[in-house]
């Protein structure tokens, strides 16, 4: 019986995260393609700048290149752990614990990455309202991935019987 009153807040978590990881691709997409847009030219007859740096963005600071890319993969590994939690929240038996809270953990561990770059990227304090809204986004997953984390992992739960 407790197992089962954290299922509701196991999926409500799963939502959120899904959302918020939805935002996080989006704003990553833009910069990204924002990034290869705006960046460096080099071709035939040009050579690299001084300072050139395969992570360069045009907008923000020295630390946005960094956080984008690692926001962009936890934003990938996070959407698959929302899949896996789902397949969990179906079942909610021992049998498919393991893989929802590997992924979810997984995804966790690197959003807590994203989020220190995101911390760095605050204190240069030179960056643009998307990627502001962006570092929000990181920071909430962090917390809420780690509740989710937590919420599936505190339940007693039960064998599958297969008839």
């Amino acid at each position: 019986m407790a197992g089962e009153q954290m299922k509701p807040v196991a999926g409500l978590l799963l939502v959120l995260n899904f959302c918020m990881f939805g935002v996080v691709l989006g704003i990553g997409a833009w910069s990204i393609n924002k990034a290869i847009n705006n960046g460096f030219i080099i071709g035939p007859g040009f050579e690299l700048p001084a300072h050139f740096s395969p992570i360069y963005f045009p907008m923000g600071n020295r630390a946005t290149g960094f956080f984008v890319v690692f926001s962009l993969i936890a934003g990938v590994v996070g959407m698959a752990s929302v899949f896996t939690g789902l397949n969990h929240l179906r079942f909610w038996d021992i049998d498919s614990l393991p893989a929802a809270s590997s992924a979810a953990f997984i995804a966790w561990s690197l959003t807590a990455l994203a989020m220190g770059f995101a911390w760095k990227e605050i204190q240069q304090n030179v960056r643009n309202s998307r990627l502001k809204t962006m570092e929000a986004f990181i920071i909430m997953l962090t917390a809420t991935q780690l509740i989710y984390i937590a919420a599936i992992n505190t339940t007693p739960l039960r064998r599958r019987t297969i008839n």
